[in-house]
């Protein structure tokens, strides 16, 4: 075969990594945000926080110096008011961007696949910035009080009086607790487990001196950790209080009829404790009032902190749509670093600090960007979900992002990235972005009615039941479909189960 060459012409996409970063910012959370602020105020000496719109620190220290660098310090205060357009001047496609040849594009996104670029980010230590331009730490804020329900018993079993041996012991069950606070292991395994680093047989542990040490574990606040299960939980919890007919009660049906319990069958209970129906309640009531997951109270602490991106409010009738202005810090170029950039100068120092110049005004773009963007996106929702801000979950519209997409003429995919772990605060609470969008259920006139409205409606018929006749999955559907909903039996059981409400039998009360 012949061996010859060819010229051929064709278009791929390449993604330059201001573009890069662009996506990144875009992606990231509110914490997440304020973590890569922190890190790139540290690691670029060009950056800086700006603490009001006056001059910048510096200036007038460069009255007399050379053309050249005048020429330089011309240049970042150029650069310090392309900081200052508005979200309009961003989109205007011929943009310069501050002396490169690389334009910012409108849409940041692109078909490319996200994971392609970034991996997903861990959240982590943040910082903010306040009104009066400092910066503080999230790791604090967000980290204060937080402890692992193993740190919190040892904290108890380090001042008890306990021997080596006993200590040895309680460190073991403590390890093995889950954060629902019960025992991952059972005790023949844990004990097993100790006595295998025993030399001498003599030396080994015994399930005596076990069963005191979990007795005291078990005892510790919060009490039933370290449980072998639910019903071993809440009757260590009725332990600790003081003996009564009602207690007794309780401890009889935690202990052997938590399955009836859970079944509501009241009459069967009644009738194993020999007790009457107001007898019965107060210890059902007792019952609920314990914690049959006390890990969880200092677990729960682990919870991210959210930081709203956004605040909804009403004003004069009118509904607003702000950024959070603690996530968007007020970023500038340092002047007296930019005023030392020669432009002719070909020196390693030279061009360290016209790359890390190029490097500032890209990243503050980038942060404009993202903020105009995610603004938009906002404005957007707020218009679509308008009637849910008024009259709440049953006025909800469908809404997919496809909708928002063609509205702000951006990428799917934008839409997509832009909802993900981003919140808005409005008069009805804190809501994820997604939150507002759902699939739609078509009406008998023909309109939509979105799925986050029909559970809605779902919780509101449920709530109102008869407890000694509870409606049906079939019930609630007909129901739906004498207003006008065109549902069906099993996708109100999908709803349902969604919003972890137990089915009628389940919830059924016995007079």
């Amino acid at each position: 075969m012949k061996q010859s060459l060819q010229i051929k012409m064709g278009q791929s996409l390449a993604m330059t990594p201001q573009l890069q970063q662009a996506i990144k910012l875009l992606q990231l959370s509110t914490l997440e945000l304020q973590t890569e602020i922190q890190t790139a105020l540290e690691s670029n000496p060009m950056l800086e926080m700006q603490e009001d719109e006056g001059s910048e620190p510096g200036e007038a220290d460069f009255a007399n110096e050379s053309s050249e660098t005048r020429e330089a310090q011309r240049e970042a205060e150029t650069a310090r008011a392309e900081e200052k357009q508005t979200a309009s001047e961003l989109e205007l496609a011929g943009e310069n961007t501050g002396g490169s040849d690389e334009i910012m594009p409108e849409d940041l996104p692109v078909d490319s696949g996200w994971d392609d670029v970034y991996e997903s980010s861990t959240p982590g230590s943040a910082s903010s910035s306040g009104s009066d331009g400092e910066s503080r730490d999230f790791t604090e804020f967000h980290n204060a009080g937080i402890t692992s329900i193993q740190d919190h018993l040892n904290e108890q079993i380090r001042f008890a009086p306990l021997s080596e041996r006993d200590q040895t012991i309680a460190e073991t069950i403590i390890d093995a607790v889950d954060d629902n606070g019960y025992l991952l292991d059972g005790v023949d395994a844990l004990l097993e487990g100790l006595n295998r680093e025993v030399v001498d047989p003599e030396d080994e542990f015994m399930l005596d001196e076990f069963e005191t040490v979990l007795h005291l574990v078990q005892h510790l606040d919060p009490a039933g950790c370290a449980a072998r299960d639910a019903s071993d939980c809440m009757g260590i919890q009725l332990s600790q209080l003081p003996k009564s007919d009602l207690v007794d009660h309780a401890q009889t049906i935690v202990k052997k009829h938590l399955e009836l319990l859970a079944a509501h069958d009241f009459a069967r209970l009644r009738r194993l404790l020999k007790i009457n129906e107001d007898q019965l309640q107060e210890a059902i009531a007792l019952i609920r009032s314990l914690n049959p997951r006390p890990g969880r109270q200092i677990v729960n602490d682990h919870d991210q902190y959210i930081v709203p991106d956004v605040f909804v409010k009403k004003v004069k009738g009118v509904w607003r749509v702000e950024l959070n202005p603690d996530i968007a810090p007020k970023l500038g170029i340092n002047a007296m670093y930019a005023g030392m950039v020669k432009r002719a100068d070909k020196s390693d120092d030279n061009n360290f600090m016209r790359n890390h110049l190029q490097e500032a005004r890209w990243f503050i773009k980038s942060l404009q960007s993202r903020n105009e963007t995610l603004l938009r996106v906002a404005t957007a929702i707020v218009e679509r979900q308008r009637s849910f801000l008024e009259y709440g979950d049953e006025a909800m519209k469908p809404l997919v992002l496809r909708d928002i997409a063609e509205q702000l003429t951006l990428h799917e995919s934008t839409i997509s990235r832009v909802t993900t772990h981003k919140y808005i605060h409005t008069p009805r609470g804190i809501f994820e972005f997604k939150y507002f969008f759902s699939s739609h259920v078509s009406t008998a006139n023909g309109g939509e009615c979105s799925a986050t409205a029909i559970r809605a409606m779902i919780r509101k018929f449920i709530a109102a039941e008869d407890a000694t006749k509870p409606l049906s999955d079939s019930k609630i559907a007909s129901t739906l479909v004498a207003e006008g909903i065109q549902v069906a039996r099993r996708t109100v059981a999908k709803y349902r189960e969604s919003m972890a409400i137990p089915p009628s039998n389940e919830r059924k009360r016995m007079n």
